[in-house]
């Protein structure tokens, strides 16, 4: 390792590094803005600047920006030479002649990086008397606000909108220092990655235009560390709250998952928290007055467990905690998934693939650092964002490592990289449905129909490896991009697949898993990551339960059962024909949900359940990363709770003894390895609710903050008591633990002198590397089963249309298709209108045009939607909207007919 002197003190660093990280990651406060550590250095700011010198004798030295100086042994620099600290506080100066006096009402103030850095740098006193430049603020849409007169013309927003994260409608105009950092006019942003901009820009030019609508300073916020619930990835955020409303999500750093950063859907999907479509109360049905007192509840309840059969019907979105609690209280044989036999067979399917041979689930940072990657079927731009911002990086990414071997630049140096680079990509073959914004970075695009994917992938294997049967029938054009996709992972050192389960598909998941297990040698690391429905469907895959099928056999054949529905409007995931009857047959329909559905409108009896923000819980994501997230606060109505305490209730009551039930989130954790035993070890996924880090827990609120009495003043000056927490290590008060806790337990990044989010420097090993005492999870597939399990050899045929019929499969969206993220006011502004598509060629045999209402068809399902026409789709295929409100299950991947 080279040793650099920082003011004559050695310190032995890491090699290929630039200056500024490097003293920031020795722990030294040097200021910087335009540098992000996952975006390089353009020195831009001239805000970093140091001294350096050719030696110890050298006495003079010459400024330099840090950002732009390579680590070298022997170098000789300094942070605080007279010389280099004026400079820096000229050039804070110079920055902030034009910015507002705005502090006390920007939404930023409190924790703004460029506040930090004023300060850092000893400005303090304005000298500016003239008058300031002014601009024209834009209207982005309903998620980011513009305030373009605070811009310091750092670079920051472009050179993520446009070069990390690909989009295109926003960039910087003008010269010299009349630049203007938005779109050509006025409009929403169309990059699904917008809001990270809220956390890039150092100022107050980006921010959350929906904490603008209920605003609070960051240090009245109570925060707690959460996993995202709106997809399968499992991205880390921190959630904050304020009057028992959560106010935001902000993105909470994780090197193994999302990193820096958190798609849209995620960051402000979170008002369906506060949405006035929650149920608040208990409801008992058969009554004459519906709502009960919690006493009322548990008696009529305990009636219907112990003097019924009972069932339970899981959730992909409700916890660990929950489902297995569900299963506890009914019994493993009395368990259903509470999804369709078709999507939990595919489910079971990936989850079976992960648990054996030499397969490895890759982490989203290993998909940002492959060298050649294969999606095969999945539309990850919407079912998986995060990820396919992972996937850009790695095809960007991949073309800068080749550029830094061929010359002597260092990754992080990214203009002259980019200079280098030009046009050249990493490889990427995006094989999908339709056409995506990831085609743009793609070597090869290929729109088909699933078993023509699959065929495909079949064919890909066969190259790699001879002992695959070969396809029989693939047309030239096909082979052609076979062999390119062959050669390209053949030559790869970290290849990737990417498949999933929105084409209703088998062939599709064994097509990469062939692929995978062909790629696997001692030498090279082939990976496979699955994309699944919702937060917490692999751990609900990992219970084995039966499907849905089988819940509706057990009612039909026993018209005495009293059925639990955990967290799951069945009617998204079954058929209504089947839905009803199965409402139908019940005796007794016991519901816990937050928000009111069509499911909960059949519940005889109604129990309100905690969302995220309200409670402990455990996810196991796509890569079966088991993850912890911790209530955030304490709801203000009482009949509202985390619907495994509900359960451990009524067990409890059922059992008529406490002692030996479990209590806390901890403890049911241990109990669901020791009963089932794929889920090894995730009960170290959380600390248990006694520990204590020298005595102390960790505060949820930081040391500024401000609320307790304030918050309360209309009513009482005196102090109230704290909110007591006792399932997990953090406390509600601001006393408590000062140090770094362990990574999963972080509630909010903040250190002496950096208050806005990129105190998360402080927290890292290195700058952009791991947190300290970092633990991201526990893998649940990380002990496998010896040897590699058998190929695949069953490629299915061709795909051929029928006449008069047409495959339905569905289309996501990624603002539209998520269950609760439509009651966000901000997301569902954004909302696409539902549609089918269909080729031109079948619109034309239906004698249809865009816009045409088109009615799909098959059994007791009938649904009318409006029509575009795709000239990439195949024929004999028809999409519709998947997951929209209020649109019934239709039979995916089933053959159904069409009428205008």
């Amino acid at each position: 390792m080279p040793t650099i002197y920082i003011d004559n003190k050695p310190y032995e660093v890491k090699a290929g590094k630039n200056l500024l990280e490097t003293s920031l990651s020795l722990g030294f406060d040097l200021p910087y803005f335009c540098w992000h550590p996952a975006m390089g250095s353009v020195g831009a700011c001239r805000q970093c600047a140091i001294k350096i010198f050719k030696d110890e004798k050298d006495a003079n030295g010459k400024i330099v920006m840090s950002c732009m100086e390579g680590v070298k042994d022997g170098l000789r620099m300094s942070i605080t030479d007279t010389t280099a600290r004026a400079f820096r506080e000229q050039v804070i100066e110079w920055l902030m002649t034009n910015h507002p006096h705005d502090c006390p009402v920007c939404d930023e103030g409190g924790s703004c990086h460029l506040q930090d850095m004023t300060v850092m740098t000893g400005h303090d006193y304005r000298r500016f008397e003239f008058k300031k430049r002014t601009y024209t603020n834009q209207y982005l849409g309903p998620l980011i606000h513009h305030e373009m007169n605070r811009c310091i013309q750092c670079y920051r927003c472009v050179r993520f909108y446009r070069d990390y994260a690909g989009g295109d409608d926003l960039n910087v105009f003008g010269a010299h220092h009349h630049v203007y950092f938005g779109r050509e006019k006025d409009g929403v942003l169309q990059s699904p990655f917008s809001g990270n901009l809220a956390e890039v820009c150092p100022t107050g030019v980006f921010t959350d235009k929906t904490l603008k609508k209920h605003y609070t300073r960051k240090w009245d916020l109570t925060t707690a560390p959460s996993v995202c619930h709106h997809c399968s990835l499992g991205c880390n955020i921190i959630a904050g709250e304020r009057y028992g409303q959560l106010r935001c999500i902000v993105n909470r750093y994780n090197s193994d998952v999302n990193g820096y950063f958190l798609c849209d859907k995620g960051r402000y999907g979170y008002e369906f928290v506060n949405s006035a479509n929650r149920i608040t109360e208990p409801l008992i049905r058969t009554r004459p007055v519906e709502a009960v007192d919690e006493t009322t509840l548990m008696n009529h309840l305990k009636n219907l467990i112990t003097l019924h059969p009972v069932i339970g019907i899981g959730s992909s979105r409700a916890s660990m905690e929950s489902n297995f609690a569900l299963m506890q209280l009914v019994g493993k044989e009395n368990f259903y998934q509470g999804i369709s036999d078709d999507t939990a067979y595919l489910e079971g399917r990936m989850v079976e693939l992960l648990q054996q041979g030499d397969v490895h689930s890759v982490s989203l940072k290993e998909i940002e650092a492959a060298d050649a990657v294969l999606v095969l079927g999945e539309d990850i731009w919407n079912t998986a964002p995060i990820m396919a911002l992972a996937v850009r990086q790695s095809v960007m990414k991949t073309a800068a490592n080749q550029a830094t071997q061929q010359s002597s630049l260092f990754a992080w140096h990214d203009a002259a990289i980019k200079e280098l680079v030009q046009e050249e990509k990493g490889f990427l073959a995006n094989i999908t449905i339709l056409s995506s914004p990831l085609d743009a970075i793609s070597a090869i695009a290929v729109h088909e129909s699933p078993d023509n994917m699959a065929r495909l992938g079949f064919a890909v294997a066969h190259l790699l490896n001879a002992g695959i049967p070969a396809v029989s029938g693939i047309t030239e054009k096909e082979m052609l991009a076979a062999k390119h996709i062959a050669n390209a992972l053949q030559h790869a050192q970290r290849p990737v697949i990417i498949t999933g389960s929105s084409c209703c598909n088998e062939a599709l998941i064994k097509a990469a898993f062939n692929i995978v297990q062909s790629l696997h040698t001692p030498e090279r690391k082939a990976g496979i990551s699955f994309v699944l429905p919702e937060c917490n469907s692999t751990g609900l895959a990992l219970m084995k339960a039966p499907s849905f099928e089988g819940a509706l056999e057990r009612v039909i054949t026993d018209d005495n059962c009293t059925a639990i529905v955990l967290e799951n409007d069945l009617y998204r995931h079954i058929p209504a024909a089947e839905a009803d009857t199965f409402f139908a047959q019940c005796k007794n329909l016991v519901v816990m949900d937050s928000l009111h559905n069509r499911t909960t409108e059949k519940a005889h009896v109604l129990i309100p359940a905690a969302t995220f923000a309200e409670a402990d819980g455990t996810l196991v994501n796509n890569e079966g990363r088991a993850q912890h997230f911790y209530q955030v606060f304490m709801p203000v109505n009482t009949h509202i709770k985390e619907s495994w305490r509900w359960l451990g209730e009524m067990k409890t009551m059922q059992a008529k003894a406490a002692n030996g039930l479990q209590q806390h989130p901890d403890e049911w954790l241990a109990k669901l390895e020791v009963t089932l035993p794929q889920f090894a070890n995730i009960a170290k996924v959380m600390p248990s609710h006694h520990f204590r880090i020298n005595g102390q827990a960790i505060p949820r609120e930081p040391h500024r903050y401000s609320g307790r009495t304030a918050m309360q003043a209309n009513l009482a000056v005196s102090e109230p008591k704290p909110l007591q927490d006792d399932d997990s290590p953090l406390t509600y008060t601001m006393e408590g633990y000062t140090g770094i806790p362990p990574s999963s337990m972080i509630p909010y990044f903040w250190a002496p002198g950096w208050n806005s989010g990129q105190a998360v420097n402080k927290y890292q090993q290195e700058m952009g590397g791991a947190l300290r005492k970092e633990d991201p999870g526990i893998c649940l597939f990380a002990n496998k089963k010896e040897g590699a399990s058998p190929f695949f050899k069953d490629s299915p045929e061709a795909f051929i249309p029928r006449p008069g019929k047409y495959l339905l499969l569905p289309q996501y969206q990624l603002f539209g298709s998520g269950e609760l993220s439509i009651h966000s006011k901000a997301i569902s502004e954004l909302v696409p209108a539902a549609t089918i598509v269909l080729s031109k060629k079948d619109a034309a045999d239906l004698g249809a045009a865009n816009g045409t209402l088109i009615t799909i068809e098959k059994n007791d399902f009938q649904y009318r939607l409006p029509l575009i026409i795709h000239d990439e789709l195949c024929n004999g295929i028809v999409l519709a909207s998947a997951g929209y409100q209020g649109m019934p299950a239709p039979p995916w991947g089933s053959w159904v007919k069409l009428s205008v």
